[in-house]
């Protein structure tokens, strides 16, 4: 088993009916209100820090994503895990009034600061809001153009369950998406990258956020996330019929692509 920058396994947790909170091994009937814990935390301060911590790229991350979106006017899209809504913002304008996006999130923090967000940018209508467990969504199957998760993934207990239920309420002729941090393809890049997480963005979130701790998590989590070519298998398990990938500032982001023929 390979060893992160600090010295801990990375990898499964291996104890049956455990899971991965950062480089902790925890219940999996724990996580979920661990990880709801950190968001309603830094909820309030989760845009600038996104800021602060990629000097402004995660915008242009999120643009791609929404650019490779397939939607139309008149589209349906589900964005789980939404959090702050900056793809269900683009995706609002893509599909029109005769569209719907549908912004969920199981932290009602969270999902509070993203529809204050869209009533801000001045959009209504064809944007509705639930609070929803990315691993049970309670919708009808094959419903959707496009089912999207931006930075959500790696928090999620199963992910694959998250997949199979994304898949199953995916419309044939739809694409998933998965935007989430992997793993950087050039070694150099690796080893500043690491660095930089560990001794500057925990800091960052104490000075922003007032909460090092869990910028910490967040750092940690992204070190547990399947890598690239993990993930594409773990998505043609739970259903998907091709699966391709795009990275993005030298792999620090992917951008997962699953289409259900």
């Amino acid at each position: 088993m390979s060893k992160n920058p600090q010295g801990h396994s990375s990898g499964q947790a291996h104890a049956e009916n455990q899971t991965h909170f950062g480089f902790r091994s925890v219940d999996e009937s724990a996580k979920e209100k661990l990880v709801g814990a950190v968001f309603s935390s830094v909820a309030s301060k989760y845009d600038i820090m996104n800021d602060f911590m990629s000097f402004g790229v995660h915008r242009l991350w999120k643009r791609f994503a929404v650019s490779q979106s397939g939607l139309r006017p008149g589209g349906h899209v589900l964005e789980v895990a939404g959090g702050s809504g900056d793809l269900a913002r683009h995706f609002a304008r893509q599909v029109g009034q005769s569209g719907k996006v549908l912004l969920t999130d199981i932290n009602t923090d969270m999902l509070a600061q993203g529809k204050a967000k869209m009533i801000d940018a001045g959009l209504a209508g064809n944007i509705e809001y639930a609070i929803v467990d990315a691993e049970n969504l309670e919708f009808e199957e094959d419903q959707f153009d496009c089912v999207a998760i931006s930075f959500g993934l790696r928090n999620v207990t199963r992910k694959d369950k998250a997949l199979e239920s994304m898949y199953r309420v995916l419309k044939p002729g739809g694409r998933m998406m998965v935007l989430e941090f992997s793993k950087p393809v050039i070694p150099m890049l690796s080893k500043i990258y690491d660095y930089y997480s560990f001794n500057a963005i925990p800091k960052i979130g104490k000075w922003v956020a007032n909460d090092q701790k869990s910028y910490q998590y967040l750092v940690e989590s992204i070190r547990q996330h399947p890598d690239q070519e993990t993930l594409r298998k773990m998505m043609l398990e739970a259903g998907f019929d091709e699966v391709k990938y795009h990275n993005l500032s030298a792999g620090i982001v992917a951008l997962h692509l699953g289409f259900k023929f």
